[in-house]
């Protein structure tokens, strides 16, 4: 269609820039809770996904790896091309 023509212009990179409707499709439905699904600051990998297990006297329990905890965009957002959409930017 009309976004493979746009993407064309990127040769071999266009599969890595943007997600196939089947993969949006799934990202899209995929079940994500905004309030407990955050990155983690990691000192090789950058950040990396983490959910929280608990809450208690301003701790955070969070199942990963140890780090920083920032909130973190829903799947659908992954690969997006206008970042505007976004709610989180980090």
């Amino acid at each position: 269609a009309s976004g493979d023509a746009e993407m064309a212009v990127f040769g071999e990179a266009a599969p890595y820039l943007r997600k196939s409707e089947k993969e949006r499709i799934a990202a899209q439905n995929k079940p994500f809770d905004a309030k407990t699904s955050v990155f983690v600051a990691h000192p090789k990998e950058s950040f990396v996904k983490g959910t929280i297990q608990s809450r208690e006297s301003g701790k955070v329990t969070v199942k990963t790896e140890a780090g920083e905890v920032f909130q973190m965009n829903p799947p659908k957002y992954d690969k997006i091309e206008d970042m505007a959409m976004m709610t989180h930017l980090h």
